[in-house]
Order: structure tokens, then sequence, then C-alpha cells
């Protein structure tokens, strides 16, 4: 993994930073970052809350995105592993999923979520969300 990350100002612009995101679909995964590529982000991936909890060993991004329903770890579980370690618990965690329900969404909440994107999610209303999350 590179340290440092080509930028793409986005009409003026320049954002900066780093997001992981975990999801079990390889096309979710590539949606997510050319979308977050174009905003200028560093994207970080992970396919389950197990593998994103290795891949984020001694790293700290500025943001996670994470789907609920995914093999060995789900994004409850993984909200809940990472909201224990000191380093994130202040971490802004977005739950991007096809679940809609309150009952979910609470549960997210109850996790420790920041937020929550329904997919399909559309690029411009993900750049909202992580704008509210971030600044």
């Amino acid at each position: 993994m590179t340290q440092s990350a080509q930028r793409i100002p986005n009409e003026g612009n320049s954002v900066s930073g780093t997001i992981m995101t975990v999801d079990d679909s390889p096309s979710m995964r590539m949606l997510l970052r050319a979308a977050l590529t174009d905003l200028g982000y560093k994207v970080l991936e992970a396919e389950d809350g197990l593998q994103a909890l290795d891949r984020l060993g001694g790293l700290a991004p500025d943001l996670l995105i994470t789907d609920i329903n995914m093999p060995r770890l789900d994004g409850f579980g993984l909200i809940e592993k990472l909201r224990e370690q000191d380093r994130h618990r202040n971490l802004p965690i977005l739950v991007l999923t096809t679940e809609s329900s309150d009952e979910k969404k609470q549960r997210a909440r109850s996790a420790g979520a920041t937020g929550w994107i329904v997919k399909p999610f559309h690029p411009d209303k993900l750049a909202a969300a992580i704008r509210r999350v971030l600044h």
C-alpha cells in the first residue's frame, strides 16, 4: 500500500482523506471505489468485517463505510468491535446496505454507526452523507 495518493479535485474543491469500504460484493466495492476516488479520497477495501479489522491494523482512516450482511463478521459486529478500540471509538462509520427497516437502523445506531445509506446509492447522496459525517 502506498502512503501517498493522487488527489482528484472535484469542481475545484480538493478533498483529501482515506475511506475504508467493507462489502462482500466485488461490484459494490468497485462502484464505491470509483465514486470515492472521483471525490478525491484514497480508498482501502475489505471483503468482510474480519478482513477489515485485519487491514485496519495500525491504520486510521477518516471514515469507514460498511455493508451489514457479510460472511464471517457482519457490519454490526464490525462496528461493535471498532467501538471497543480507543483509536476507533470516534471513527465516523456509515452503513451502506439494502436493509432499510427501522429495527436494523436502530441496531446499527446502537452498535455505534454514525449514518445510514441505502443501496443502490447515488454518488451525490454518498458525497453529501460523507460531508455530513466528516465536517
